[in-house]
């Protein structure tokens, strides 16, 4: 058993409460812990997670959190850097799934975060748990 974090960026809550309850379900269902960590918006997100690494508490992390599209440049930026910094996070051998939504308008999103739907937030728990299986086989 491992200690998982979802680490979220709560800026759509309604969006969010939906992807982490898909990502908690995924997790429970293996038999693991999850803790849930709240950061301001999507930017922050790879920052926690490579704190919370540090501490090595944790044997995976998950992503979370919805980046709609706007008429400013804002969202090319938000949705670019963080997951450049969440694959670079990745690459450095973290084991992180990324459930971060970018999307052009919220009823994607509330499609893609509904766990009666297409689930999200489930699909980025298990990336996180078979990034952490993996880690486990390679004696990371």
């Amino acid at each position: 058993m491992a200690r998982i974090l979802i680490v979220e960026a709560r800026f759509y809550g309604h969006l969010n409460d939906m992807l982490i309850a898909g990502a908690k379900a995924a997790v429970e269902a293996e038999g693991h812990e999850v803790e849930v960590l709240t950061v301001p918006g999507a930017l922050e997100v790879p920052g926690a997670i490579a704190l919370a690494a540090e501490s090595g508490g944790y044997g995976a992390f998950v992503a979370i959190g919805v980046v709609i599209r706007v008429e400013t440049y804002n969202f090319e930026i938000v949705a670019g850097e963080s997951a450049r910094a969440i694959m670079a996070l990745t690459m450095d051998g973290i084991a992180i799934g990324n459930g971060i939504l970018t999307t052009e308008n919220e009823a994607q999103a509330l499609e893609r975060a509904d766990p009666a739907q297409k689930d999200k937030g489930g699909e980025a728990a298990k990336a996180a748990l078979k990034l952490l299986e993996l880690a486990q086989r390679f004696d990371r």
